[in-house]
């Protein structure tokens, strides 16, 4: 199989062989075992303070004994998708992509399907890294699709929007931040054409999808950090364990006790 094949794209000869477009995507990432080190720190830390820009995290690695500078630690962050000094990750405006207003200042959440959320984080591995999108129902807190990918492209990030799309009803309102990836035109589009409103969080406003950033924490705590993966299958497959788990099975405090799919599914039967 080649990647853009002129007799056939990526999409269809994927589906001929029966393969996942996140698994086609990955390749080993080229990256020395000392920076995978950092970078899991750096992922570990930011969790913890996602204030910290590249400053402070240089000093977090020295007082753990590494010998790092700041161009070394901005280096990094890029590589992840963290911007430096301020608290956004995995996604940069692309120029010339339309920005639309944020829809949700003030808005309460009071029912399933209100408001579809996503976001992209960085999965560390034992010998490489990946990036994990997932899209997320903000009342009931449901994972309603999630896709990997070891690029930032927006491939992998259409695909999960389709899955959710093909699976459930429209939601009102989709809220994004401002990446690339979300706010191209293939990504828009396919919003509008659904009759979905797309809003967008404020630039350097980390707390503005603060539904899904919880969703990562949770994640990689309880699964990531955990099992500490060595491939992309490995990856994949404890990931769909993972968020099977996270919809059916984890009760969440905020949701009374109850999990995702319980109120996902009232929701829907109201």
């Amino acid at each position: 199989m080649v990647r853009g094949d002129d007799g056939l794209s990526v999409r269809r000869q994927c589906a001929l062989l029966e393969l996942a477009r996140s698994s086609f995507y990955y390749t080993p990432a080229d990256v020395s075992e000392e920076d995978l080190c950092l970078m899991r720190l750096i992922d570990e830390e930011y969790l913890r303070r996602p204030f910290y820009g590249s400053r402070k995290m240089t000093q977090y690695l020295r007082r753990l004994e590494y010998e790092v500078n700041r161009k070394r630690v901005q280096r990094l962050m890029r590589v992840m998708g963290i911007e430096a000094i301020y608290p956004r990750k995995t996604t940069v405006p692309a120029v010339g992509h339309k920005v639309y207003p944020y829809l949700l200042r003030r808005v309460k959440i009071v029912r399933v399907g209100q408001v579809w959320s996503t976001d992209i984080t960085y999965v560390p591995m034992r010998r490489g890294f990946m990036y994990l999108v997932a899209i997320l129902d903000w009342y009931s807190r449901y994972v309603l699709s999630w896709r990997v990918s070891n690029t930032l492209e927006t491939a992998f990030c259409l695909d999960a929007l389709e899955e959710a799309l093909d699976r459930y009803a429209a939601p009102e309102i989709f809220n994004t931040d401002q990446g690339s990836q979300f706010t191209s035109e293939a990504f828009t589009g396919r919003l509008e054409a659904a009759g979905i409103a797309i809003s967008m969080d404020g630039r350097k406003r980390a707390l503005d999808n603060v539904f899904i950033e919880r969703l990562w924490r949770t994640v990689k705590y309880e699964d990531i950090y955990l099992k500490d993966y060595s491939t992309a299958d490995e990856l994949i497959e404890g990931l769909g364990h993972y968020f099977t788990f996270y919809d059916h099975q984890r009760f969440h405090q905020a949701l009374d006790y109850r999990t995702p799919w319980e109120v996902y599914s009232e929701g829907l039967a109201a």
